[in-house]
Parts: C-alpha cells; sequence; structure tokens
C-alpha cells in the first residue's frame, strides 16, 4: 500500500474536521492508502512535521486554514523531493481552495485530495519565507480576513465597502520603491498586494482577469493615495473587483520584484503576520509544487 501522511489543524473551521475524521480516514484507506494521522499542536508544528517526516510518505494531505496550507507547503519547500500535495479546506476564506476548486463539502474534498487531477502551482519566496497565494500590506491588508463571515453572507461585497470606509480616516501611507522586470515605481502607497489567485478575502475578481497558477507570474497592485473622493469610490470598487479604471491603481505582472522603504512596513503572508521589513525581494518559484485540484481534464 502506498502511505500518505494526513496532517490537520484540530481548531480551524470551528474544529469541524474532527468531526469528519473517521470518515476522511476511511476516504483514504478505500483509495489505497495506509494512513498515518497527526493533529498539529502548535504554530509552526505543521511545517516542521513535513521537514522531517514527508520522506516517509508517497503523498500528504493537510486540513485547516490559510495558516495550516502556509505551513505545509513552506515545509515542502525545503525538501528536494516532494511529495505530491492534496488540500481539506477548514478556515473562513479558503482563497486558494476556491482557486484549484475544491469543493466545499470536507469528504468530497477529502475525495478530490486522493483521486482528483494533480496539477503544479506556482509559489511565492518572500525573503526566506513562503507565501501560497497572497503577500501584501497597508491600508487595507487585513479587511478581507477582518469582515466578519456574517457580514459578508448577509451583504456580499457591500460588507466589504463598509468595512473599508470605517478605516478610512486611519489610512496612510508608505513611502517605497518597487523594482521589476527593468522598470521602478516609486511612490507613496497606501495598498499593496501580490497575488497568484482568482480571489482575496474571499472576493472573485480582485486580483484581476486572466489569473493563472502556474505560469511564473504574480497579479501585482498598488494604490497610491486617492487625490479625492470620487477616487477613493473608485479605489474601493477596484478592491472589491468591479471593473474600474483609475490613476491610483498600478497592475501589472511580474515573476520577481523589490520593494524598498526607509521604515519597516508590516506585510501579511497567506493572512498571517509575514514581519516588517525595509527591503524584501518577492520570486516566482514556477510549478514549485503539485497538487491535486477539482479542476476537470476538460477544463
Amino acid at each position: 500500500m502506498k502511505n500518505l501522511l494526513f496532517i490537520y489543524n484540530p481548531y480551524s473551521g470551528k474544529g469541524m474536521v474532527k468531526e469528519n475524521l473517521s470518515d476522511i480516514i476511511d476516504c483514504f484507506v478505500k483509495s489505497g492508502y495506509q494512513v498515518g494521522v497527526y493533529p498539529t499542536q502548535k504554530r509552526l508544528d505543521a511545517k516542521e512535521q513535513v521537514i522531517h517526516m514527508a520522506y516517509q510518505y508517497d503523498m500528504i494531505v493537510c486540513s485547516g486554514g490559510d495558516g495550516t496550507l502556509n505551513e505545509v507547503i513552506s515545509g515542502l519547500m525545503e525538501l528536494p523531493e516532494r511529495p505530491v500535495l492534496g488540500y481539506i479546506p477548514a478556515g473562513s476564506t479558503n482563497d486558494f481552495g476556491q482557486s484549484i476548486r475544491l469543493p466545499k463539502s470536507m469528504l468530497e474534498a477529502a475525495k478530490v485530495a486522493v483521486d482528483g487531477m494533480t496539477i503544479s502551482v506556482d509559489i511565492g519566496s518572500f525573503g526566506r519565507k513562503k507565501f501560497v497565494y497572497v503577500a501584501g500590506f497597508g491600508a487595507f491588508t487585513d479587511v478581507s480576513y477582518m469582515t466578519p463571515q456574517e457580514m459578508k453572507n448577509v451583504l456580499g461585497h457591500s460588507a466589504y465597502i463598509l468595512d473599508a470606509a470605517t478605516k478610512l480616516t486611519s489610512l496612510r501611507t508608505y513611502h517605497m520603491k518597487v523594482t521589476y522586470d527593468g522598470n521602478v515605481i516609486e511612490d507613496d502607497f497606501l495598498y499593496g498586494m501580490i497575488t497568484n489567485s482568482v480571489s482575496v478575502g474571499g472576493f472573485k475578481g480582485i486580483t484581476g482577469k486572466n489569473v493563472s497558477l502556474d505560469d511564473g507570474l504574480f497579479e501585482v497592485t498598488l494604490i497610491k493615495q486617492p487625490k479625492s473622493a470620487i477616487d477613493l469610490n473608485l479605489v474601493i470598487g477596484k478592491m472589491i473587483g468591479m471593473d474600474v479604471k483609475t490613476e491610483s491603481v498600478v497592475s501589472f505582472k511580474a515573476s520577481k520584484m523589490i520593494f524598498e522603504s526607509e521604515e519597516k512596513i508590516p506585510w501579511v503572508l497567506d493572512g498571517e503576520y509575514g514581519g516588517s521589513p525595509k527591503r524584501v525581494k518577492i520570486v516566482n518559484n514556477k510549478r514549485a509544487i503539485k497538487i491535486m485540484s477539482g479542476i476537470s481534464k476538460k477544463n
């Protein structure tokens, strides 16, 4: 039999994985795997387990939120040979799960984790750290993650606008120089995000059009200080995926870039604090991880 290591965060998604644990393992066994199970105990535990245990297994499946997925992939990126990864989303936004078309049902996602279609995806390097689908800084970095899910469910995109509006009085800019592909941009930015995802914070369209997860390119969005209240409304519209144009929003694709500033700027990587560097190099590791997806061959 093939060997599978199942790593899960017992607290993600209000502990839903614990309620489905027996059925998930049964699904793996029925697909021909001998299963090892490990519930994470602390921060970075998933990464450490992958680094020290992955060589014993043909496949790794993880379940948890974006943070758990980030830890597992960060561990895999340390290895010379990487087993195929399966993912059962159990967080609140599950942006990456949407990008690779994973079912919302945990049991259906478990079946995809072992019997789905294998695809390759790009992974980002943020200095020595890794990110799966988004690195961001500035004013709206936490809005997608801090907006209550109940609010999103009832109001949809309006929830994003309302929550962002409550933060307008505290907005500040960061003076940064951004170098990419022979180009240099230097300005005051409210917000910036480097993404490899079809959605961020549960909102589709926010990362732009024609997003490919394996093209070796990030989608980059930088927002300058709006010049007027009307421009600010356009910026917020752009942030929720509306097709609007404003000079305050700079968008481009790139595989490598350097962000520099004279002050420490806090970043968020996959929804978690990623440090506050003055200078950071961001690199796209093309097709670095093989993962099971819900994408069919017809797609």
